[in-house]
């Protein structure tokens, strides 16, 4: 005979009644860990965004002004830039020559050329100059020097500060020094003096007398109106800003007799409509952001509510947003230009719609946008720039404030999650201790049980 009474492992046992016992509690707080990391994911694409349209308010205003202007040469003489303030109106330029750096080879020089031959001075077209010690040049160490190995010397001298760049050249089997000028214009020019070499052959070689020009030092001439009779302007660089907020560069001289060319500045449709567009873009994702996590959902159609459904705080902020978007300048607005919202709350951009108030009134424009400058705030986007303030602002902030909650709350539920922990622990070892024991009970109530089957078993068989 034995006991038919359930046998239960003590450690399986246990956990199953601890963790019965502790549900509840788990449920409450794996609930609240769930919470806290939803609001933390929420707060975080939150702050992406407004950082994101802060971002886009900084670059339209650091352009100062919405409005683009272009500059463009009637021919490919090179290339230009205008400015905001740069203005409308034709001009006529004739590219004589093109500012150039000093380029010059020599040849002649061997591989057998005895190391520690000496200083070498470069001497530049302004009349500075700088000397390298060859002692050092012989990288391989096998007592001769290269042209390779002289214009690595000449690279990294010490006064050289990347004025002149060294190479070499193999023309017909035989290696050539290549020095070249980093700095355009006449004072570009540069050369060696052998003055100070010791071996015969080098200082040979490198003598002025078997120098080569491959490209000559000189200024670039460009004339104001044609050539001889125009104003003449010289420099170094082939830049040239003679017109206000206009910048050329010019990369191809004329021939001669040619005409001059024509630079025409004026309102650039595309590039501003792009400006616009980067403005209406930007605003589009981050009222994307505030609606999606302000959802209040719909059980009926099974959308589930935002992370921050009808949370005051943002839904304030998409609000402002939308105010801000509603001034006037006197009877004019962003409206008036073609930017309109959508019932959504979005934006939409008619380019055809701009243009045609571009052209009845160019500087309207941006009076209404205005600018997010910290000194001087104006306008839509000084009232954008406001209005994230008040949540990226580091002393008191929303972004500050609502993390700094957060934090807090992570802080309270991991020692939570610890308590639960010490709790399991004190009710697991209840339990094991108590089942080790019925386990023992058991064991010795069957020893009983079959010492009394051995006494006193059934007999009939006898």
């Amino acid at each position: 005979m034995a006991i038919t009474a359930p046998n239960y492992d003590p450690i399986p046992t246990a956990k199953a009644m601890a963790n019965k016992y502790l549900a509840g509690a788990v449920d409450r707080q794996n609930t609240a860990v769930r919470g806290m990391q939803a609001d933390s994911a929420g707060l975080t694409k939150v702050s992406t965004a407004i950082k994101a349209f802060e971002s886009a308010l900084a670059t339209l205003t650091s352009k100062k002004s919405v409005i683009a202007n272009s500059a463009t040469f009637s021919a490919a003489v090179g290339t230009a830039t205008a400015t905001t303030t740069a203005s409308a109106g034709s001009y006529s330029f004739y590219v004589q020559q093109l500012a150039t750096a000093g380029q010059v080879s020599y040849g002649g020089i061997t591989d057998t050329t005895a190391a520690g031959s000496g200083t070498l001075t470069l001497t530049l077209g302004d009349g500075s100059n700088f000397t390298v010690d060859l002692a050092s040049a012989d990288k391989d160490m096998n007592g001769a020097l290269t042209a390779k190995e002289i214009a690595a010397a000449i690279n990294i001298a010490a006064n050289n500060n990347s004025r002149v760049t060294a190479s070499t050249m193999t023309i017909d089997g035989q290696t050539t020094l290549v020095l070249s000028s980093t700095n355009t214009g006449k004072d570009g020019g540069v050369k060696l003096d052998p003055v100070g070499v010791t071996d015969p052959t080098l200082k040979a070689a490198l003598d002025e007398s078997k120098m080569k020009i491959m490209q000559a030092a000189q200024n670039a001439i460009v004339w104001a109106g044609p050539q001889g009779t125009g104003l003449k302007m010289e420099q170094a660089t082939n830049i040239f800003t003679p017109i206000d907020g206009v910048s050329m560069t010019f990369t191809k001289a004329q021939g001669v007799g040619e005409a001059p060319v024509t630079l025409t500045v004026g309102n650039d449709a595309a590039a501003t409509a792009s400006n616009v567009q980067a403005f209406v873009d930007a605003y589009n994702k981050l009222d994307a952001v505030l609606k999606d996590v302000t959802n209040p959902g719909d059980p009926k159609t099974g959308v589930a509510p935002g992370v921050f459904a009808n949370d005051s705080g943002l839904l304030a902020l998409r609000n402002g947003m939308r105010n801000t978007m509603r001034q006037a300048l006197g009877s004019q607005s962003l409206v008036t230009y073609g930017i309109m919202a959508t019932r959504e709350g979005s934006l939409t951009l008619d380019a055809t719609r701009l243009g045609k108030a571009l052209a009845a009134d160019p500087t309207s424009l941006d009076k209404i946008f205005g600018s997010a400058s910290l000194s001087t705030p104006s306008g839509v986007l000084g009232g954008m720039d406001k209005l994230m303030n008040q949540w990226t602002d580091l002393s008191k902030g929303q972004l500050v404030n609502r993390r700094g909650f957060l934090d807090k709350l992570q802080i309270k539920l991991t020692n939570k999650q610890a308590e639960l922990d010490r709790q399991y622990d004190g009710v697991y070892k209840r339990y094991l201790d108590q089942y080790v024991k019925l386990q023992t009970l058991q064991n010795q109530m069957n020893g009983t049980l079959s010492m009394f089957d051995a006494m006193f078993g059934n007999k009939s068989n006898n």
